[in-house]
């Protein structure tokens, strides 16, 4: 008597758990009690859709706070922190114990810095909240498209050679990685832009020390009295302290990532429950959730890592050009020099310079941009 081995071996492997591909859940059969795979919808990969929605985010993000940009700014820069030490000269305040003091100096640096947004106001008009808007919108739209782009796509690829292909157990080191190669493109990339923008926003008007009208009249003559003035690389000045700014945006990134994640179990074990009945309350926690996400994320990496602002700020300052056409005076001539001056002459708080008017700025702005990337991407049929 023959046995057929061939409906054996094929009973045999019927029975053997299979090695199904990543992305794969499995189910029980209905009909035969056995166990299938099943694919879970998983967003396709869109490369350009994360170049796109990070340009719209950084536009709408960059216009809407654009006047406590240039607050920030003025106040990262020396003169205006004369302006600012007169200021409280003319209104001295009596010492107070200390339980007092700090909240009373924190409500203090805020009425300054409404202050100083009301004299920008009334000395040179509306459109001063705005100035350098238009340098600005055209670096944060490339920087932030040139950002999003890498790093979403960084994670991406570092995620798929690593062998993690769930979102929600991708370990921090990969969104730091993805998150540093983007910051220094970035950088690299878009920094002549932010030399300008800053060269125009400090550019205030002499009128009051009898020296004529501004320095640049606009952004190609910014450019043309730079490159003749320093030559390229005047064009690149701070890029240094860009470089080490990459410390925040890779902080913010991780931050913003994990508490994603977080969100993201809350909003599965949601699912898993049987009880559970969704409502637009959980689309409404989820979207308010993320949004909150980016702005606590910005507001610890900004707090954490805000000195390379003013010293970027500081090395971006036009230099002093005599009037007879000699050589250019340069009071910051580089990173580790800067810091050393800056605190010499200022102490430790001079590096937290603007700190108020950025952080009145960057956390909504995080906020806004990050809550139009991913809106963006979900047009596109993906996710983040």
């Amino acid at each position: 008597m023959t046995f057929s081995t061939a409906s054996h071996s094929s009973s045999a492997q019927a029975q053997l758990p299979q090695k199904l591909p990543p992305g794969n859940t499995i189910t029980q059969s209905k009909q035969t009690g056995g166990v299938v795979p099943k694919k879970e919808n998983k967003p396709e990969a869109k490369p350009l859709a994360h170049f796109v929605a990070g340009g719209v985010g950084g536009m709408t993000a960059a216009t809407l706070t654009s006047p406590l940009d240039v607050l920030k700014t003025r106040l990262q820069s020396d003169f205006y922190q004369d302006q600012l030490q007169a200021l409280r000269a003319s209104h001295p305040v009596r010492p107070a114990p200390s339980i007092i003091a700090l909240p009373r100096s924190a409500l203090l640096h805020f009425k300054e810095t409404f202050q100083i947004l009301h004299t920008i106001y009334k000395h040179e008009g509306p459109r001063a909240l705005f100035k350098g808007l238009g340098p600005n919108l055209i670096g944060v739209v490339p920087a932030r498209a040139i950002n999003f782009y890498v790093y979403g796509n960084g994670k991406r690829i570092l995620s798929d050679y690593l062998g993690y292909h769930d979102s929600m157990t991708t370990p921090w080191s990969v969104h730091l990685g993805a998150a540093a190669i983007a910051g220094m493109a970035t950088g690299t990339a878009t920094n002549p832009i932010w030399v300008i923008k800053t060269r125009l926003q400090l550019d205030k008007s002499n009128a009051e020390s009898g020296k004529g009208g501004r320095q640049y009249k606009n952004s190609w003559d910014c450019i043309k009295q730079t490159v003749r003035h320093e030559g390229i690389r005047g064009l690149y000045k701070g890029l240094s302290a860009s470089f080490l700014g990459v410390t925040e945006s890779a902080t913010q990134w991780v931050l913003y990532e994990q508490m994603k994640i977080f969100l993201a179990r809350r909003e599965a074990a949601k699912l898993a429950d049987p009880y559970h009945v969704h409502s637009s309350w959980d689309d409404v926690e989820l979207w308010g959730g993320r949004i909150a996400a980016a702005g606590i994320a910005k507001l610890f990496a900004a707090v954490a890592t805000y000195p390379h602002e003013v010293v970027r700020t500081r090395l971006r300052q036009a230099p002093v050009v005599p009037v007879g056409g000699g050589k250019v005076q340069v009071k910051y001539t580089g990173l580790v020099q800067c810091f050393k001056v800056v605190a010499r002459e200022e102490g430790l708080a001079g590096l937290y310079g603007g700190l108020t008017p950025h952080l009145l700025r960057v956390v909504p702005s995080a906020a806004i941009m990050f809550g139009m990337y991913e809106f963006i991407l979900r047009l596109f049929g993906t996710t983040s």
